[in-house]
């Protein structure tokens, strides 16, 4: 919601939108690496964050195609892009995009009692450069500003929501379903970052992607371990 509400009335330049969005892709790479697949990795072992985390990115793969067929591809675009797609399409995309971090903030609350600050910080940063993006580019192709904001309490609230019957229904399951089911999210993030998240933030911003891609990794990587 705060990335919509800056993208419909304070647009920031595409250059610092892609900067924003590359710092928290590389945040969120690191949080994944060292919050999600460790801890999986320390419950249910290799097969099942293997099996998992090829299974989120299969899972996320097919899902995405389907959506870009639909007419959902340029979801997280800003210059107006979405006026060729399906609404319906582009909604349904972009909560996609968010249902892997909810599931992640749902079984991290299981496997460690408590959720990880650092992960939760890597998907505020890394929503708020889509949420920016895509609503600046729903605008541009003639979407209302109400419209839009609607959309965005909406997927804000489904992910919510996620995120609580996920909980609520793992609750005391095997700890190699737990574990599995992480490495399923971290493999659904990785596979979000590299087919959407970066190639944007690339074409928008250029060669400083790198660079800022790799503060972000090492921002949350130092974060996790001084916590």
């Amino acid at each position: 919601m705060f990335g919509a509400l800056l993208g419909l009335y304070a647009p920031l330049n595409k250059t610092w939108v892609a900067l924003i969005m590359a710092l928290g892709a590389g945040v969120l790479v690191s949080s994944v690496a060292f919050e999600l697949m460790d801890e999986a990795f320390g419950q249910g072992g290799l097969d099942a964050v293997s099996i998992g985390l090829l299974l989120g990115a299969l899972a996320f793969f097919l899902g995405d195609l389907a959506v870009n067929r639909a007419g959902g591809k340029h979801r997280k675009r800003s210059t107006g892009q979405q006026q060729d797609g399906q609404a319906s399409a582009i909604v349904l995309g972009t909560l996609m995009d968010g249902i892997p971090e909810s599931i992640a903030i749902g079984v991290g609350l299981l496997a460690g009692g408590k959720l990880s600050w650092v992960f939760l910080a890597a998907v505020f940063l890394s929503n708020i450069p889509e949420s920016l993006s895509a609503s600046v580019g729903l605008k541009r192709a003639g979407h209302r500003p109400a419209r839009i904001l609607l959309m965005w309490t909406a997927i804000a609230l489904l992910s919510a929501a996620a995120s609580g019957l996920g909980y609520a229904a793992l609750r005391g399951a095997d700890v190699n379903l737990t574990a599995g089911i992480q490495a399923f999210a971290a493999g659904a993030i990785l596979t979000m970052l590299s087919s959407t998240m970066l190639p944007e933030a690339y074409e928008e911003g250029g060669a400083m992607i790198g660079l800022a891609t790799t503060c972000g990794f090492l921002a949350a990587f130092a974060l996790s371990h001084l916590s």
